[in-house]
């Protein structure tokens, strides 16, 4: 073969491979069922010992990673939370605890599901922290929409690469009244949850073949 005919063909492969890679690095689809996403609420009050803190975890998420590993600020997370699907744990708690703190949440008084059916998450910014080799520690700064509210939050997380999957670890703090959410009482005030609510996440996306 004739050098100008070998330089036309690796001139056309290399043409469609860079056509084929995303400009903001791989696509990853996040998977639901090896991911979590914790809420831990605490209480607080005069009388706090006679209330629970609860555990709430959320069932239904989607979303996507665009990940590139040479240049991670490049990056960026999308995701989407069925406010529905968020459902009280508490382990150690009856089931009709269960179900009233449930229909507590999921009213009108707190999420109000019905009217903001989900919550949504969207990366703007990622700073790298070090790095060593297959993870990455950094900050991550993003519009939060809940509760039909949007707000920028800010928070560290740590990736590690494992060939096509991608996982992701985090945990933030947020304050349900920066929501327009109002933290429920009881009894007078006497027990009360805190505003300040904990949400850890550990996210596993799979790199998509096409």
């Amino acid at each position: 073969m004739r050098l100008s005919c070998i330089i036309g063909v690796l001139t056309a492969l290399f043409t469609v491979t860079a056509a084929a890679q995303s400009p903001f690095g791989a696509v990853y689809g996040i998977v639901a069922a090896g991911s979590t996403i914790h809420v831990g609420v605490s209480r607080e009050g005069l009388l706090k010992a006679f209330g629970h803190d609860h555990l709430i975890a959320a069932k239904s998420f989607t979303g996507t990673v665009h990940f590139n590993a040479d240049k991670v600020e490049e990056s960026s997370l999308a995701l989407n939370i069925e406010a529905n699907s968020l459902t009280v744990l508490d382990p150690g708690e009856t089931e009709k605890d269960r179900r009233d703190v449930q229909a507590t949440m999921v009213g009108a008084q707190v999420l109000g599901v019905e009217s903001f059916p989900r919550i949504t998450f969207q990366s703007t910014a990622v700073h790298l922290i070090k790095k060593a080799d297959a993870e990455w520690e950094v900050t991550l700064e993003g519009k939060l929409n809940l509760h039909g509210v949007e707000k920028p939050i800010s928070l560290p997380v740590r990736i590690r690469l494992d060939n096509t999957r991608l996982t992701v670890h985090g945990e933030v703090f947020i304050a349900q009244t920066d929501f327009g959410i109002k933290p429920v009482k009881v009894a007078g005030g006497t027990v009360r949850v805190k505003d300040r609510v904990k949400v850890s996440f550990t996210i596993v996306a799979e790199r998509n073949k096409s």
